[in-house]
């Protein structure tokens, strides 16, 4: 074992590192977003893949809509409705994208502010 090996070892980790579930929403909402941009950006060639991005962006709200629906969750209230609504407001308009009735930039600047908060409240 030569000592560049040796020192990569002794400075990596051994278990998997720590995540908050804040940087695990973060990190799933931005995973997301990128995909929802870059399926958008290739216009009607690439639907295909914006209705999968779609379908993901949906889940994850539909998932956060469900947990501030839960009694245990100790989110504020008014907070909790401001999320229930944003969910609510996504499920509607994806159905207006996939209708090619409306496209994603709603749903890009929902998801983008909810970064920068998420981001804000890390610091």
């Amino acid at each position: 074992m030569n000592a560049i090996s040796q020192a990569q070892r002794a400075y990596s980790s051994d278990s998997a590192p720590i995540r908050t579930i804040r940087g695990t929403e973060y990190d799933a909402i931005a995973r997301i977003t990128y995909q929802l941009k870059t399926t958008a950006a290739k216009g009607p060639d690439g639907f295909a893949a914006l209705v999968d991005a779609l379908q993901s962006n949906n889940k994850l709200w539909q998932i956060f809509a469900i947990d501030v629906a839960d009694k245990g969750n100790s989110l504020p209230k008014e907070l909790k409705a401001k999320i229930f609504y944003l969910a609510e407001f996504t499920r509607q308009h994806t159905s207006k994208v996939l209708a090619r009735q409306e496209n994603v930039t709603p749903l890009l600047d929902i998801n983008l502010a909810i970064l920068r908060g998420l981001r804000t409240g890390n610091e």
